[in-house]
C-alpha cells in the first residue's frame, strides 16, 4: 500500500474536480482536475525528460508561484525526494545545499538560474515559463512509496554552523498534516491557504493540510508580502488562513487595517520567538484567530502551540502568553537535565520531543544523528521549563547561553526587556569572550527609523526589570539584525562580526 504524499490531491480531483484549485492573485491558475493532471504529467517529465527515479532528490530553488506547487507535488508522485531550498539564500550557498544531497535536478526559475549556473554542475529546469515543458509531457501513474520513504530533506536553518539535512519521510509530513486537523482548526472546500511565505519552509508544510482538505492555494503575484496585496486576497475568499514570522505579523497588523477579519481562518505565527505585545497586536487587530508554534526542521511544524483560544486567553496573563503552549498532537514533550532525566515544572532545561513527526535522521551524518536522536528522544537543543499546567516556555538555545563571571545568562530574557523600548525595533543579545568574566554580554540593537537609541536608558531598563550581571556591557547600533531564510537571527555572524571594543555606543 502506497503512502505517497502526492496522493492527497486525489480525492479533491474527483469531488472537487471543477472548483478552482490555484489562484495566481487574483487569478484562477487551474481546477482540482486540472491540477491532478498537471502533477501527473510534471511527473511524467520527471522521468522521461530527466530520467529522475524513484528515490532520487530533486531540489527546488524558486520563489512562489503555481508550478513550484505544482512541481513539488509532482516530485512526490514521480517517487523522488523533495529538496526545496529557500530563494533567498545566496547562489553558492543553494549549490551548496544542492551538492550535499547530491541533487540529480534543481527546479528553479529564470531570475534565479544564471546566477547558480555557474556554481553547480547539476541539471536546471526552468520553472514556470515557456521553457517549462515538464508539464506537456505523458501522465506517470503514481509511483508508490513506503510510508518510510524519504519525502521531505529539511536543510536546517543552519544558525550555529553548517546546515543539516534533516530526514523527513512520508509518514513524518502525514503525521503533520493530521496533526493540524486534531489541534489547530477544521479544513474544508470553504478554505483557502495564503502562501505570503515561503513554500520551501513552513508555508509549504502546512499546505499539505489544506491540499488534502480540498482548500484553495493561493499564491501572491508579487511572490512576496505586500500587506495591501493581503488584504485583498484576503476580502476574496471565504476564510484565508496564512503563516507568517514574527516579523511579517509586525507588518500585518500595522498595515491592515481595512482587512475583514471576520474572512480570516487562523493567523498561523512561528519560526521565531514571538513577543507578547505582538501577540496582544495580533489579537486586538483579527480577533481569536491568533496560533502560535513551535516546531524545527527535525520535527516539522509539530512540538507545541498555543492554540487560538490560548493565545486569546491568556492577554493578561504574561507568563502565559510567552509560552509556546502545550505538546501537540500524539507528541511528547520533555525537559531534561544533562543525563536526559525529565525536570519537574519550573526548572530548565533541554527541550526533547518523540512522536510521529520526528525525522529519521540527517542526511549523510551519522554523528549528528546519533547526536542528536538519543534514546527515542529528538534532543531539539532548545532550553525552557514546564509550568504546572503543562505549557512550555522557551529560555533559549543552549548554544547562545552567555556564562558571565560564572553566571549563565539566557540571552532571550535581556531581549525581551530591551525590546519592550519604544526606540528598539530589533535586538539580539549575544556574548563575546573577555579576560575577566569569561564572556561580556553585548546588545545589538536595531533602532526604529527616526528613533534615538539612548544607551543609559536600555541600561535602567534592565537594572529595573532583570538581575544586574544579566545587563549588556555595551550596545552595538546596526542598520538591520542578519537573519537566516526561517527569520531566526544569525547569532553566530553576528559574533565574529561584532567588534565591542570598535563599535560600542558608549
Amino acid at each position: 500500500m502506497s503512502a505517497n504524499l502526492a496522493g492527497l490531491i486525489d480525492g479533491p480531483a474527483r469531488r472537487l474536480r471543477d472548483r478552482t484549485a490555484v489562484f495566481d492573485g487574483d487569478r484562477p491558475v487551474t481546477t482540482w482536475a486540472g491540477l491532478a493532471e498537471d502533477v501527473a504529467r510534471r511527473a511524467g517529465g520527471l522521468w522521461s525528460v530527466h530520467g529522475i527515479q524513484p528515490g532520487a532528490r530533486v531540489a527546488l530553488w524558486a520563489h512562489n508561484s503555481p508550478a513550484y506547487l505544482a512541481s513539488l507535488l509532482a516530485v512526490w508522485h514521480a517517487g523522488a525526494v523533495a529538496v526545496p531550498i529557500a530563494a533567498r539564500l545566496h547562489p553558492r550557498e543553494a549549490a551548496s545545499l544542492i551538492a550535499d544531497c547530491a541533487a540529480s535536478l534543481c527546479l528553479t526559475d529564470d531570475s534565479l538560474a544564471g546566477g547558480l549556473a555557474p556554481h553547480t554542475s547539476t541539471p536546471l529546469h526552468p520553472l514556470g515559463g515557456t521553457d517549462d515543458d515538464l508539464g506537456r509531457a505523458e501522465p506517470l501513474p503514481l509511483v508508490p512509496r513506503a510510508a518510510t520513504d524519504d519525502a521531505w530533506l529539511f536543510y536546517t536553518s543552519g544558525t550555529t554552523g553548517r546546515a543539516k539535512g534533516a530526514r523527513l519521510s512520508h509518514a513524518n509530513l502525514l503525521a503533520t498534516a493530521s496533526a493540524y486537523f486534531a489541534d489547530v482548526a477544521p479544513v474544508g472546500p470553504q478554505d483557502c491557504l495564503l502562501h505570503a511565505a515561503a513554500l520551501s519552509h513552513a508555508s509549504g508544510l502546512f499546505a499539505l493540510s489544506f491540499l488534502g482538505r480540498g482548500a484553495t492555494q493561493v499564491l501572491p503575484a508579487s511572490g512576496g508580502f505586500d500587506v495591501d496585496e493581503v488584504v485583498d486576497l484576503v476580502d476574496a475568499h471565504d476564510r484565508t488562513t496564512l503563516f507568517v514570522p514574527p516579523v511579517l505579523l509586525r507588518r500585518l497588523v500595522s498595515g491592515a487595517g481595512s482587512l475583514d477579519s471576520a474572512r480570516l481562518g487562523t493567523v498561523l505565527v512561528g519560526a521565531a520567538p514571538v513577543r507578547a505585545e505582538d501577540l496582544r497586536a495580533g489579537v486586538g487587530a483579527f480577533g481569536p484567530r491568533v496560533w502560535n508554534g513551535y516546531g524545527q526542521g527535525e520535527s516539522p511544524n509539530t512540538i507545541t502551540a498555543m492554540s487560538a483560544a490560548d493565545v486569546a486567553a491568556s492577554l493578561d496573563r504574561p507568563d502565559r502568553l510567552t509560552s509556546v503552549g502545550t505538546a501537540r498532537f500524539a507528541t511528547r514533550v520533555r525537559v531534561v537535565d544533562g543525563a536526559g532525566r525529565p525536570l519537574p515544572p519550573g526548572e530548565v532545561g533541554e527541550v526533547v520531543v518523540s512522536g510521529p513527526t520526528v525525522m529519521a535522521g540527517y542526511l549523510n551524518r551519522p554523528d549528528a544523528t546519533e547526536e542528536t536522536l538519543r534514546d527515542g528522544w529528538l534532543h531539539t537543543g532548545d532550553l525552557g521549563r514546564f509550568d504546572g499546567g503543562g505549557y512550555l516556555t522557551l529560555v533559549d538555545r543552549a548554544k547562545d547561553v552567555v556564562i558571565t563571571g560564572g553566571y549563565n545568562v539566557y540571552p532571550r530574557e535581556v531581549e525581551d526587556v530591551l525590546a519592550a523600548d519604544p526606540a528598539v525595533a530589533d535586538v539580539a543579545v549575544i556574548g563575546v569572550p573577555d579576560e575577566e568574566w569569561g564572556e561580556r554580554i553585548v546588545a545589538v540593537v536595531v533602532p526604529h527609523e527616526g528613533a534615538d537609541l539612548d544607551p543609559a536608558a536600555l541600561d535602567a531598563r534592565c537594572l529595573a526589570a532583570i538581575a544586574r550581571h544579566k545587563r549588556p556591557r555595551a550596545y552595538v547600533v546596526r542598520a538591520e539584525l542578519p537573519r537566516n531564510p526561517a527569520g531566526k537571527v544569525l547569532k553566530t555572524v553576528l559574533r565574529e562580526a561584532v567588534d565591542p571594543d570598535r563599535e560600542v555606543t558608549p
